[in-house]
């Protein structure tokens, strides 16, 4: 993006911890704030270019973090996209949200999402792109998606096969074009990248080489995953550069400085052992707030933070109330944003989820909660005898057996997909395959600081029993607490939520 915000990035380029940071914040402004909410599908941190990975450029995103705040410990509720989606629309964990807490239900209407409370506060409200799914939100009889009214009538020609005809910036300059004058506006910005198919090699058109790729740990590092991860890349980027043009349209309309600009993903990278797993690579999320002189820039913010924290949030920056009986899980970020770090009690995350797509006999899901703390994660699966990316085998359309290992339906599709398949049998790879489709035991505990790559269950070492019954208790106490029917009465109610949006498959009955 080589315009004037490009240049007024450099020059705040640098960032530094929020702690060094002194001084009071600017004063309130006269006029409530506008929210620019803004969501990639599926990218991990730390793929960002404000973060220092070299494998992407995102000059929109670094803007954003230079020009307020850059979080290192961002975490989503989910690892999939419906559940996670729901969760920030609603300021509610996804086991609170009955259809909408699983992967491509249903959304019941009972369930306020805040931009209908902006709405009703006199907000100019919609959404181009994703907003919440996939899923069903009809069926629940709401009358428009749970992100807002839809503005996805521009379209383009993508330069590569795998990304959405949506011109999001150009949508999103005919909802301003839309506006009431004078009324602050809310909008969601959900891009369809980095989310799978993604076009192959792309990155060769897109001028990369192998070695920009940046192999995460739990991924062998063959060329064929530098290659889908550059293939990745270059979906983040095209991500960035709507970012970066609705930021721009932002400044030519003077309205930049009065916007909270929040830039962010709903779950983790479309690799083996990420999305769809409640492990660092499929919850840990980047991102980055800026408001103008509201937010001090160039803060580095290392508090453990989750997503459903943005709620709260936008109700505090904007004043605007919600009801007296209303209750939200999460707490306002921004004492963490005006060096206000005491009043910010969380020391946890959480996370679960249920069925992703349908992968196993029945149509039966993995539920999975987890605790983060410190840097200690902690995993309960609650069904260790399930396939937790799928079955391995699937029946063909006549109901005969396929291939084996041709299944595993809750990894996406993809390069790195097939090479830990067709090369499980190589002790240089096996061991990444297992991580990635292997049974689990029910509790899983990583030290992320020495093992961020969570291949390395210390569950049942003795050196991190204390660790691991308090975050046990913890996690516990935690879905008590909140409501969770997986620690209630009903456990598996989840099981009768229906599958209302994607392919249903059938798999050989489980042997006893």
């Amino acid at each position: 993006m080589k315009t004037d915000l490009h240049k007024r990035f450099l020059c705040v380029a640098g960032l530094t911890p929020l702690a060094a940071l002194s001084g009071g914040c600017a004063d309130t402004p006269d006029t409530r704030p506008n929210i620019l909410f803004v969501i990639a599908d599926d990218q991990s941190w730390p793929y960002a270019s404000a973060y220092g990975c070299k494998t992407v450029s995102t000059p929109g995103f670094d803007y954003v973090a230079g020009h307020g705040a850059l979080f290192n410990n961002a975490y989503v509720t989910s690892p999939g996209s419906s559940p996670s989606r729901a969760s920030i629309l609603t300021g509610l964990y996804p086991w609170q949200i009955e259809e909408a807490g699983t992967h491509a239900s249903s959304f019941p209407a009972r369930y306020t999402c805040y931009p209908d409370v902006f709405r009703e506060a006199g907000y100019h409200v919609g959404y181009t792109g994703k907003g919440w799914g996939p899923g069903d939100w009809a069926a629940s009889g709401r009358k428009h998606n749970p992100a807002g009214p839809e503005y996805n009538e521009c379209r383009l020609d993508p330069p590569y096969s795998g990304i959405s005809k949506i011109d999001y910036a150009a949508n999103f300059r005919k909802f301003l074009a839309e506006r009431p004058e004078g009324a602050p506006f809310c909008f969601w910005l959900g891009t369809h990248e980095p989310h799978r198919p993604y076009e192959n090699a792309s990155w060769v058109k897109a001028g990369h080489v192998l070695d920009e790729a940046e192999v995460p740990g739990f991924l062998p590092d063959a060329d064929p995953v530098r290659g889908d991860i550059l293939d990745y890349a270059v979906e983040i980027e095209w991500f960035d550069r709507h970012l970066g043009s609705c930021l721009e349209e932002l400044e030519r309309r003077g309205e930049l400085d009065r916007t909270i600009v929040i830039v962010t993903a709903d779950n983790g990278m479309s690799f083996p052992h990420a999305k769809a797993n409640c492990y660092d690579a499929g919850l840990h999320v980047p991102l980055a707030v800026c408001w103008g002189e509201r937010i001090r820039p160039r803060q580095v913010v290392e508090s453990l933070v989750s997503l459903v924290d943005v709620f709260p949030t936008l109700l505090e920056a904007s004043g605007v109330t919600y009801g007296a009986d209303s209750v939200l899980v999460g707490e306002s970020l921004l004492p963490l944003l005006e060096g206000r770090d005491a009043e910010y009690s969380s020391e946890a995350v959480y996370a679960g989820r249920e069925r992703h797509s349908c992968s196993r006999y029945d149509n039966l899901g993995y539920p999975v909660r987890s605790i983060r703390s410190g840097n200690y994660l902690l995993v309960r699966n609650f069904h260790p005898e399930r396939w937790p990316a799928g079955d391995p085998q699937a029946l063909d359309k006549k109901g005969r057996p396929a291939a084996m290992h041709g299944a595993y339906y809750d990894i996406d599709a993809a390069p790195s997909k097939d090479y830990l398949i067709d090369n499980r049998e190589n002790p240089q790879v096996k061991s990444y395959f297992d991580a990635a489709v292997a049974r689990r035991p029910e509790f899983e505990l990583y030290n992320l600081k020495s093992d961020a790559r969570c291949l390395h269950n210390v569950a049942d070492d003795p050196h991190y029993s204390d660790i691991f019954e308090r975050l046990r208790s913890r996690l516990q106490m935690r879905l008590t607490e909140t409501g969770d029917p997986r620690v209630g009465a009903d456990p598996e109610i989840w099981e009768s939520y229906p599958r209302l949006e994607g392919k249903m498959r059938t798999f050989p009955a489980p042997k006893e």
